[in-house]
């Protein structure tokens, strides 16, 4: 059964065809760097000391984020948001809300042409 796979799965390649490579675009204009191989160096340098891998599985951006409010006015401010917060995540996306609250600045309008 396996051999029957494989062979059907070769035969599906064959047949699909041959990749062809396009021609080699050459780009007219050259890369030029504006730092230097010191200053280069010296970026790598300072990137490996500081021990932060933003690529790594284990980045953890806020392993040593602090706060600079308390759990009370955090608290609070939710709670001031949150009537605007229902209402933009609402069936009609907040368009009630600004209506009733007349916030013309949170308007967002197209004016495609005006007569004068």
């Amino acid at each position: 059964m396996n051999r029957t796979y494989a062979l059907s799965l070769a035969l599906a390649f064959v047949a699909a065809g041959n990749a062809l490579a396009d021609d080699i675009t050459i780009d007219p204009h050259p890369f030029v760097s504006t730092a230097s191989r010191a200053q280069v160096m010296e970026e790598l340098r300072q990137y490996r000391q500081a021990g932060v891998n933003p690529w790594s599985y284990e980045y953890n951006p806020l392993a040593h984020f602090r706060g600079s409010k308390t759990r009370a006015e955090v608290t609070a401010e939710f709670m001031a948001s949150r009537e605007a917060t229902v209402a933009f995540n609402s069936e009609d996306s907040g368009s009630s809300y600004l209506a009733r609250m007349n916030a013309p600045a949170m308007r967002r309008g197209v004016e495609l042409a005006r007569m004068e």
